[in-house]
């Protein structure tokens, strides 16, 4: 009976955890590549630092497939390919106006 009951409580507090939304650590990098991405497989970024409650700070690529790949922010190949980024979705934001 006292494995059921604390199978119970423990389905009930996760339940209640990812209904309240208060579980932000799921989008947290837990930790990055040191491999170089191509530039062709990624077609957006975002930044994950410790001001949105992760632990470590990285820039979050996302593949035209859908995956999401965590990077160092530091290094310049990740500058770089951020600038690139940045340079073909304002040119893509004139062409379309």
């Amino acid at each position: 009976m006292r494995p059921l009951l604390f199978l119970s409580l423990l389905l009930l507090c996760t339940s209640e955890l990812a209904w309240s939304g208060t579980n932000d650590a799921e989008d947290c990098c837990l930790s990055v590549t040191n491999l170089i991405i191509p530039r062709h497989i990624v077609c957006a970024y975002r930044r994950l630092s410790p001001e949105n409650g992760c632990r470590l700070s990285a820039v979050v690529f996302t593949t035209q497939k859908g995956y999401q790949l965590c990077a160092p922010p530091d290094r310049l190949w990740v500058k770089r390919l951020i600038k690139r980024l940045d340079k073909s979705n304002s040119q893509n934001n004139r062409n379309s106006s």
